[in-house]
């Protein structure tokens, strides 16, 4: 077999797991990760968990880390376009030969342990054990691993990192981690282990209280934005925004990032103190300002307020809970002076999807929904029928597939529309699916 042949056949096979079945416990991965010499433990991680910016905050700690000289493996979820996203070398998705030969080694391994269990490993169990193999193979100085679901019993929470980062923390996965703020907090204060040093972004009292509860209970410290640590000031460029960050060692000012909105700029401080923690700066030492600059300023958040064309402006957003959509509406408000705007709006059946489109409806003249490419996907009926209720039948249309979607929406802003377009936009979001499936038609 090629090469291609091979990795194509690891990727099939991986998926025959079945990629949206969920299965909570550790015992499958730690019984893989013994045979395999525990690679997890060969290197220092960063571990993050949250409702929201969780991607973008790993990819700005890899961005910085590699700024500072460090050799990185970064492990995030789900991908756009290809598998092999979830597995960074030096902020590079890995190769399909690398991918295709690490695949190779753990697949008899896995099914040793799939032989002894009720249950076999899952997809995201051997994407992670790959990633976790991968790293040390190559090897890496350090890994940042972002948490698939939860905290305490998804599969990377192997790992027991001596830095964890929480994002903001929001209702989302209900079925899985419970009904409560407090439930979901709890269920991610699992990431947090003996000795630990937490970075918490601001959370909501409900959500905060089970994370210093956490805290004290296993000797842990947390450093929690707005009393350690937070954006002073922001200012909207050309391109991102312009900060003044109070981290953990000092002020670090004029750090440009190359990424829209308040929510963002949150991440870019969570994402700087974590890694002051983990290279030991603090209230006496501050790390070097011009390597922080340079980690910001290369750093990307694929499909989040990502631009993809202009003229009419087509911006890609990930947004799939309200908590995610609030931000995106707000960096929509602040940042873009759009005279006409219509939205794209695919999502999820288990998705709250009247909260998306009332947060949307304000700042959109138009919307056009349209079913994504998941087999959990909502009906495109329904979600008219929903988006009809809140936006009135004359600023609805609908699309049974996304290039059908598109096409709809690109005219429809177009339309009426005297002279330039650049003040015309088209947003495509409801769901990290909706986005791949976009980005794959718009980035050929």
């Amino acid at each position: 077999m090629t090469d291609r042949t091979e990795f194509a056949a690891a990727e099939a096979e991986l998926e025959a797991r079945g990629f949206t079945r969920m299965v909570f416990e550790l015992d499958k991965i730690e019984s893989l990760l013994d045979l395999l010499g525990s690679p997890q433990r060969a290197y220092p991680s960063i571990h993050l968990t949250g409702t929201n910016g969780k991607t973008s905050t790993a990819r700005m700690i890899d961005s910085l880390l590699r700024a500072f000289g460090l050799h990185t493996g970064r492990y995030t979820s789900p991908h756009l376009e290809t598998i092999r996203e979830r597995i960074s070398l030096d902020g590079e998705p890995v190769s399909e030969d690398r991918f295709a030969a690490v695949y190779r080694e753990i697949k008899p391994l896995a099914e040793l342990v799939d032989a002894q269990s009720a249950e076999p490993l899952t997809y995201f169990d051997m994407t992670t054990a790959l990633a976790f193999a991968t790293f040390a193979d190559a090897p890496v100085d350090i890994a940042v691993v972002e948490v698939g679901l939860g905290g305490a019993e998804d599969a990377t929470n192997v790992i027991q990192a001596g830095v964890c980062v929480i994002t903001p923390i929001g209702l989302d996965h209900t079925e899985f981690l419970g009904d409560t703020l407090q439930d979901i907090a709890l269920a991610k204060a699992g990431i947090i282990h003996p000795g630990a040093t937490v970075i918490s972004a601001a959370q909501e009292e409900e959500a905060a209280r089970p994370l210093l509860e956490r805290c004290a209970e296993v000797g842990a410290t947390i450093a929690r934005e707005g009393a350690e640590f937070g954006v002073l000031r922001r200012a909207v460029a050309v391109g991102g925004q312009v900060l003044t960050l109070q981290g953990l060692g000092g002020v670090y000012d004029e750090v440009f990032i190359p990424l829209h909105g308040a929510h963002q700029a949150q991440n870019a401080a969570v994402a700087l103190a974590a890694v002051e923690a983990f290279l030991g700066a603090g209230t006496r030492k501050q790390l070097d300002i011009e390597a922080v600059r340079e980690g910001f300023g290369t750093a990307s958040s694929p499909g989040r307020l990502e631009r993809v064309r202009s003229a009419p402006t087509v911006l890609l957003d990930g947004a799939h809970n309200p908590h995610g959509m609030a931000a995106t509406v707000t960096a929509l408000q602040e940042e873009f002076a759009f005279s006409k705007l219509v939205a794209v709006v695919g999502v999820l059946a288990d998705k709250d999807a009247s909260s998306l489109l009332e947060l949307l409806e304000p700042v959109v003249d138009l919307v056009v929904v349209t079913r994504n490419s998941s087999p959990r996907a909502m009906d495109t009926a329904d979600l008219s029928a929903l988006a009809v209720e809140i936006f009135g039948e004359d600023r609805v249309e609908a699309a049974e597939e996304i290039p059908d979607a598109i096409e709809t929406a690109v005219a429809l802003a177009e339309e009426d529309v005297p002279g330039e377009l650049s003040g015309v936009g088209v947003l495509i979001t409801g769901s990290v699916v909706t986005v791949a499936d976009a980005r794959r038609l718009l980035k050929r």
